[in-house]
């Protein structure tokens, strides 16, 4: 059986006639006579008996009937979901992050775009960056939101990989002097305590690199595993940091601008660190997640291009950025 004959079949059972449903589908009545004829021909056996120009439906018509309107109403539900699928408004979205993001940034943007959607269903899981590396390679994600400065062994025929490259910041406390600098420099923090991440972080090494370039004294004193925490210890004024934008904004986010206690400036010499959104490479992408991936990385760029700039206005930037 075709889709066309049980659509004209079940026009003919609704209409009660030949030439009304010929009317209704815009088809001439000997067309839709052939139709029946050879849905007949197919199947067997007769659905109606022909008395006159009428006909009669059998009691298996009935019962096509009855399937037949099942058919077309999957078939129009599926229709209706396509659509909705292809106007982001129906979906499943599963995110893997690294600490940072996940926290506030990821959250806020899913809650944007998913605003008066409530079919769309979000999942955001927070892992390491290696872990999230291998969580994407499993194909069982749709995105995944890493930094690419851990060491990680990135099986790049299972992961597609996007990366935005953005300059790492110096947190200071906010009372302290440095925070009436807009650059600060290693040699401005020589002999300061400081919060860093692990040593297999390139931002640790490259930090390390460019104190030693300038003969200034690099001293640690606290480590954690991601950035978000070292702040605590900026906060307390017990150290500085060097720490990337998304944690900078996520923070400004939280705390907002009245109690901040933490000043973000920029740091000289560059310390680059990228960022990277992750794709399965062996499964097909939805058009929610696109839309999603798209929308993270314009995110990113314009966090980045508010740090680029002189600092006075910024935190205030970042408090009104999420409303």
């Amino acid at each position: 059986m075709k889709l066309s004959q049980i659509t004209i079949f079940r026009e003919v059972m609704l209409s009660g006639s030949v030439s009304q449903a010929a009317r209704n589908l815009g088809r001439t009545q000997p067309a839709i006579s052939t139709a029946i004829a050879r849905l007949e021909d197919e199947l067997g056996f007769k659905l109606f008996d022909r008395q006159g120009h009428r006909l009669h439906p059998v009691p298996e018509a009935h019962y096509l009937l009855s399937e037949a309107s099942d058919i077309m109403e999957k078939l129009a539900t599926t229709e209706r979901n396509l659509k909705n699928l292809k106007n982001l408004e129906t979906g499943n979205l599963r995110i893997v992050a690294m600490p940072g993001p996940s926290v506030f940034l990821l959250p806020r943007l899913v809650s944007r775009l998913t605003k008066g959607n409530d079919k769309i269903r979000a999942t955001i899981i927070t892992r390491s960056s290696p872990q999230v590396h291998q969580l994407i390679s499993t194909q069982s994600y749709d995105l995944g939101i890493s930094d690419l400065g851990v060491d990680s062994d990135i099986n790049s025929s299972l992961v597609n990989i996007t990366p935005v490259i953005s300059n790492c910041l110096c947190a200071v406390p906010k009372n302290d002097p440095l925070a009436d600098l807009d650059l600060i420099r290693p040699q401005d923090l020589s002999g300061r305590p400081m919060a860093t991440l692990n040593t297999d972080h390139q931002t640790y090494r490259k930090t390390r690199e460019v104190f030693r370039d300038v003969g200034a004294d690099f001293r640690v004193r606290y480590e954690t595993q991601y950035f978000l925490p070292l702040l605590t210890y900026v906060e307390d004024m017990q150290a500085c940091a060097i720490v990337d934008t998304l944690s900078a904004e996520s923070y400004l986010r939280y705390r907002g601008a009245s109690e901040c206690g933490v000043a973000f400036r920029r740091f000289a010499p560059q310390i680059p660190l990228t960022f990277a959104t992750l794709t399965p490479a062996h499964r097909a992408q939805s058009m929610l997640a696109a839309a999603f991936a798209k929308a993270w990385k314009a995110e990113v760029v314009a966090i980045n291009a508010r740090w680029e700039n002189p600092l006075p206005d910024v935190l205030q930037e970042a408090t009104d950025a999420q409303t």
